[in-house]
């Protein structure tokens, strides 16, 4: 689930918003007066995403980058494929 705050909510609520962001595995959207918006993610959100982007797309390390993104809801779940002799033909 994502939050938006305002920046005056943020900040008197801050400990509630990083406990969340922490904990919960939340992203609290800032919403700032001058038209600009900030977010507040996780270190290890953060870590997953950037481990994803800069591994090679068929290597180890981006599978488990991205199976931890889809644990934590950053990306969709793989879809279920069905097995019938059409889907094992094109292994062969």
């Amino acid at each position: 689930m994502t939050l938006a705050v305002t920046q005056s909510d943020f900040r008197a609520h801050i400990k509630k918003y990083l406990d969340q962001v922490n904990d919960d595995d939340e992203v609290v959207y800032i919403a700032r007066s001058n038209s600009r918006s900030a977010a507040v993610l996780s270190q290890e959100k953060l870590y997953w995403m950037e481990k994803a982007l800069q591994a090679k797309e068929d290597s180890l390390d981006y599978a488990v980058a991205r199976d931890q993104l889809i644990r934590r809801n950053v990306l969709p779940e793989d879809p279920i494929v069905e097995s019938d002799d059409g889907y094992w033909e094109q292994f062969k």
